[in-house]
């Protein structure tokens, strides 16, 4: 079967196994390109206004990137650059990516039987136009306990 994006392309601005996925499953080719930001440099007030933040500056990143390689200048067809970014809130606090195994195990204890909040954004670029528009959504997400082994399991995937 054909990829559904014939008449147009798509670069991945992700490292995210997960967005791989879903447009993979979506029947979409896609080329891949990591931001490699310092995320950790960029913070906000609320959840929405980080996750925002991260996807442009994700966006700015790989545009300069491109640009300096001259490859948009060399765009044969309409080309579009997705960058995405999720936290989690987790009483009151914004969580982001864990930075270690323990952390992670950490955090999924902490879920176990409670809740949290996910909040996730996309942002899409035209890079033959330079038009860009984007939007975040955020969903209660509501947790049985979650076994010790279980959680390895989980951090171990990682």
């Amino acid at each position: 079967m054909p990829p559904r994006n014939q008449s147009f392309e798509i670069i991945l601005g992700s490292a995210s196994m997960a967005r791989r996925q879903i447009l993979s499953e979506m029947g979409y080719d896609f080329t891949i390109m990591s931001a490699d930001i310092d995320e950790k440099s960029i913070r906000k007030e609320t959840p929405e206004d980080l996750v925002m933040a991260l996807a442009e500056a994700k966006a700015e990143a790989i545009m300069s990137r491109l640009a300096i390689t001259d490859n948009l200048k060399e765009l044969e067809r309409p080309t579009l650059l997705l960058t995405a970014d999720t936290v989690v809130v987790y009483k009151g606090i914004i969580r982001e990516k864990p930075s270690s195994r323990e952390e992670a195990h950490q955090f999924i204890k902490d879920y176990s039987g409670g809740s949290a909040r996910v909040v996730g954004s996309v942002v899409v670029t035209n890079l033959v136009t330079g038009s860009r528009g984007g939007g975040w959504e955020s969903a209660e997400v509501y947790f049985h306990a979650i076994p010790d082994d279980i959680i390895d399991s989980l951090v171990n995937f990682l």
